[in-house]
């Protein structure tokens, strides 16, 4: 574990989920705030989930002289260079024009990337149809057709059903309406394994006491062990102080992230330090199925040390025993059960006008808009997040602001609508934003301060509307901005109150300003804001990334900024007993 938490004893201590974070009396919680950290600091990002997609076509062409064609489908999926990598193949369906395929395809969801699907349909000629289609050269077949969507589309929609026009490889390319080669149909189904979740009550007794003034202060580390024998943590519990026999708060363990009941977990027992550098009290090495036979006997499993490295000892068994005091398993719903449901994620975006961006009309300005078409880092965050969040928008009309600017004859403005009107702030879909951001440049005069409260506020205000009204929606705030903010208290004030509300608050810093009191807006380190009253917020909505250090990076800004959102979601709606519309466990 050793450097996975270094800030400080009291945001260590609540970094690793201590009390001092709040209460977690339900798996809807969230995953806790260590967790989160641990796995990222680790390269771990984001919300996947096991989706089999079933395919079926109506109105193929007939390509075959004296019976129907014999189609199969094959399903890729675009990589980060651009290239289609193939996913997998259905059977061959013989002599149909309207097959539907009963092999099924697996392909890993993740909400913070774009995942781009593409299909294509061949007629396998009838002197291959004792190969094995994964053997099968494609270009000895004959091509009826294809067609693109990216996952989310699918995965959005009610019923999980796409129908989309296959088209010839050229057509698919035009921007005109392509001739229509039939339509493939495609159905999105979510593992069952994404679902179910396990609870279980750990303890122990007669640890080993490392501390030299006091007892020790334990905490444990599940890790799963994959294939290549790396340790990958997937859940800790909260520190107890002073304690040689603990007993931690329930644990939540989904079956996805372990693998299967007979996968092999490591539980390690560290003695938390405020330095970081835990010290290993014991482990053992168990999986799902071993520790519910421990819950069923009542009796105790005794930790190790492992030997030392270099050393042919044999590991040290301990008298510490681990303990499982409560272990069942229960289905939960999922982040895509709302999608299903018809909740929507609605993106709003707030950009900063201030005037140490530049001035925009000069190379060097973070504002500059550069003839050759090349976006600069506001253009580029709106594309990337707003480009991903749009398909989880039905109206994609999207609240779009302003601060730190003066408008034409007015005052500063720490909150104006983006499109210059004064009475409405959507614009429609992500060209609608950007051609108002650059309308904007020419419209106002940068000025400042850095003030974010009146942006969150009013963000805040519509997220509590659509609660007033009963709507089903979460909303996602985009603030892009330049500098250091000047109402650190009232912005903290406003995220603390909005805490309660169906929203999510994502912040891009560009340029080379320092951004320490940004990442303290973000409650990563386990740090919850507390307001000017004293109120603590009810959780953690805020992410905050600088623009510099995603560029050139295998994680991109959308996957740093929305890993933790459907963790957000899924904290807001459990914990207030919100279940998706028109779903039954």
């Amino acid at each position: 574990m050793g450097n996975g938490c270094c800030f400080g004893e009291a945001g260590g201590r609540m970094a690793v989920g201590s009390s001092m974070t709040g209460q977690h009396n339900h798996p809807s919680d969230g995953p806790n705030d260590a967790v989160s950290l641990f796995l990222k600091s680790r390269g771990y990002h984001g919300l996947f989930s096991q989706i089999e997609l079933s395919l079926s076509a109506s109105s193929l062409r007939d390509r075959d002289v004296l019976s129907k064609s014999d189609p199969m489908a094959v399903i890729y999926m675009k990589g980060r260079n651009g290239r289609l990598e193939e996913l997998g193949r259905t059977e061959v369906v013989s002599n149909s024009l309207n097959p539907t395929w009963i092999e099924k395809v697996n392909v890993t969801y993740h909400f913070e990337l774009l995942q781009t699907l593409t299909f294509r349909v061949y007629d396998v000629d009838t002197q291959f149809h004792h190969v094995d289609v994964q053997m099968l050269k494609l270009d000895e077949q004959q091509f009826l057709g294809e067609a693109s969507c990216t996952l989310s589309e699918i995965v959005t929609r009610s019923n999980r059903l796409l129908t989309l026009d296959l088209a010839q490889h050229e057509d698919s390319m035009k921007a005109a309406h392509p001739k229509s080669y039939g339509k493939l149909t495609i159905h999105a189904e979510e593992s069952i394994n994404s679902k179910i979740t396990t609870e279980m009550i750990l303890r122990c007794s007669e640890l080993e006491n490392k501390d030299l003034f006091s007892k020790s202060d334990p905490f444990l580390v599940i890790s799963k062990i994959v294939e290549s024998g790396i340790s990958i943590p997937i859940c800790k519990t909260e520190v107890i102080k002073d304690d040689l026999d603990p007993t931690w708060k329930s644990v939540f363990l989904n079956i996805q992230q372990v693998g299967s009941k007979d996968s092999p977990l490591t539980i390690e027992c560290f003695n938390f330090n405020s330095n970081g550098k835990h010290d290993l009290i014991g482990k053992i090495d168990k999986s799902l199925v071993d520790l519910e036979k421990i819950y069923l006997s009542q009796t105790g499993a005794n930790l190790y040390l492992p030997a030392a490295a270099g050393h042919d000892y044999h590991n040290k068994v301990l008298k510490s025993q681990l303990f499982v005091d409560k272990f069942s398993e229960s289905v939960q719903y999922t982040f895509l059960d709302y999608l299903a449901g018809g909740c929507e994620l609605n993106f709003m975006v707030a950009i900063d006008f201030t005037a140490s961006n530049g001035n925009p009309r000069l190379p060097d300005s973070l504002h500059y808009i550069d003839p050759s078409g090349r976006p600069n880092a506001y253009q580029k965050a709106i594309q990337e997040i707003g480009g991903l969040l749009q398909f989880y928008d039905s109206d994609k009309r999207f609240p779009a602001w302003g601060f730190g600017a003066r408008p034409i004859d007015g005052p500063v403005s720490h909150c104006f609508n983006l499109n210059g009107s004064s009475n409405y702030c959507e614009v429609e879909g992500i060209q609608g934003i950007m051609t108002a951001y650059i309308s904007a440049l020419f419209n106002v005069s940068l000025a400042g301060p850095t003030l974010f409260g009146r942006v969150v506020t009013v963000a805040a205000d519509i997220a509590s509307q659509a609660l007033v009204e009963g709507q089903q929606k979460y909303y996602v705030l985009l603030i892009i901005t330049d500098g250091v903010i000047t109402d650190l208290q009232e912005t903290k004030d406003a995220i603390v109150k909005a805490s309660d509300l169906p929203l999510s608050i994502l912040i891009v810093g560009v340029g080379g300003a320092d951004f320490k009191e940004m990442e303290f807006l973000d409650g990563d380190k386990g740090e919850r804001l507390e307001s000017t009253s004293g109120r603590v917020a009810s959780r953690d909505i805020v992410q905050f990334v600088p623009f510099r250090d995603v560029q050139g990076e295998e994680v991109s800004m959308a996957q740093t900024l929305l890993a933790e959102l459907p963790s957000q979601f899924l904290s807001y709606m459990r914990t207030r007993g919100i279940e998706p519309k028109s779903m039954i466990l």
